[in-house]
């Protein structure tokens, strides 16, 4: 094992500043999928689960939902929310069982509300109460995808180091090239934050800047 005394911050700066491997780049079609942007998460000051990144973090991943949809493309938005016995959250949701805990996001509850900041068009736009970190495990987002001839995902929402990882993970497992928009993606801490963008710019996902993501939606053309 390599030792450095760098932080995971520096380390994530070098590999965006010096790319080891080229990009996956865009495909044909793209789908944006926007991770548990819910009150539990969200709302800094009224959750202590709640976290920020970047402040601009809903006003980009609004600004992409806005040109995915203008281009007829997938705009999928997944919650984590549970029956009120919390059994459906398994043994992830079974370690703790305070007012805080993960099993005790429920259903039709204030934490699994999505933030009223979010545009989501409720009659367009696909919404998934998902149970586990991955948004395709147990979810019909393959299909989704399969319906649509998706190959691109461009991954937004948090955490970073949890459930956006674990979607960009299955994301790439399943072949299909992963884009992370790095001011779209916030984690509770630093280090697990950059520390992740880290791996996943070396192994799993383009991490690129919002701004490269919105001039390429802003130019795209549907390809047959």
């Amino acid at each position: 094992m390599e030792l450095s005394d760098k932080s995971a911050r520096q380390l994530f700066m070098e590999v965006k500043a010096n790319p080891t491997r080229k990009r996956f780049g865009f495909g044909r079609k793209p789908a944006l999928v926007n991770i548990d942007l819910q009150c539990a998460y969200t709302k800094v000051g009224e959750f202590i689960t709640a976290y920020e990144t970047d402040p601009r973090q809903i006003e980009y991943v609004n600004t992409l939902a806005e040109l995915f949809r203008k281009n007829s493309l997938p705009v999928i938005w997944t919650y984590v929310a549970y029956m009120e016995s919390g059994e459906d959250a398994g043994v992830w949701g079974t370690r703790t069982n305070t007012p805080d805990s993960l099993q005790n996001i429920k259903v039709g509850s204030r934490r699994a509300q999505f933030d009223d900041r979010l545009n989501i068009d409720h009659k367009r736009d696909i919404i998934i109460n998902k149970r586990m970190a991955s948004a395709f495990f147990e979810t019909n987002l393959g299909s989704v995808f399969n319906f649509h001839q998706i190959d691109t995902l461009v991954v937004t929402g948090g955490s970073t180091s949890g459930c956006v990882r674990a979607t960009v993970v299955d994301s790439l497992s399943r072949s299909y090239r992963t884009i992370v928009p790095e001011e779209c993606v916030a984690d509770k801490h630093e280090s697990p934050h950059f520390a992740n963008l880290y791996d996943m710019a070396l192994k799993y996902a383009d991490v690129v800047p919002v701004a490269e993501v919105i001039a390429h939606m802003k130019a795209y053309q549907p390809r047959n």
